[in-house]
């Protein structure tokens, strides 16, 4: 069983913020795959589990905000019995320019708060990750930087990035991670 965790933070007045792109991800990537699901609210979050590439996965939305996501992830791996090889956190990454990606099989958490948070309750950085660019922007404080909306531009470079995505995550299924990201991971442009 595989979970895959987008990180964000809960109520209306975070939707389609940046720091919200990990949710962002997983509601286009079940859309895409027309995945028959119903949201389940359990530790404070919403999941849903579908069975993709005679794999069983769940995917999570932890709903407990950015900062203490971790606590959400730990009850979800003890509870299902998941192996920390089998976890991917999907998370915005504001040292990336929007449109842009990297696969990291491990590291630190580069100051992401939700990242430091699966850390310290996961007691290891060893887990797999997705990180979407956001951009940064020095002129604005980062908190609400994070917590702003996408322009017109950047949505429509987000609508590029999705569909390399969704090829992205398909192939997380099927190929070793080392071979995932040798095929994805590209310098920042």
């Amino acid at each position: 069983m595989k979970l895959i965790v987008g990180l964000g933070n809960p109520g209306e007045e975070y939707e389609n913020t940046r720091h919200n792109i990990g949710f962002l991800i997983i509601d286009k990537y079940l859309k895409y795959k027309k995945c028959e699901f119903a949201w389940t609210k359990k530790f404070n979050s919403f999941y849903c589990q579908c069975k993709l590439f005679n794999e069983n996965i769940i995917f999570l939305k932890p709903q407990s905000f950015m900062n203490l996501s971790g606590e959400v992830v730990k009850k979800f791996v003890d509870y299902f019995k998941i192996d920390i090889n089998d976890i991917l956190i999907i998370s915005d990454d504001l040292d990336l320019n929007i449109g842009n990606f990297k696969l990291k099989n491990r590291g630190s958490s580069g100051g992401h708060n939700g990242l430091k948070n699966i850390e310290h309750n996961l007691q290891t950085s060893e887990y797999k990750r997705l990180k979407i660019g956001i951009s940064n922007n020095k002129n604005i404080e980062t908190k609400d930087y994070v917590l702003g909306k996408f322009s017109t531009e950047e949505k429509n470079k987000l609508e590029e990035l999705f569909s390399v995505i969704e090829k992205v995550l398909d192939d997380y299924f099927k190929l070793p991670f080392d071979q995932l990201m040798n095929k994805y991971n590209q310098k920042n442009r």
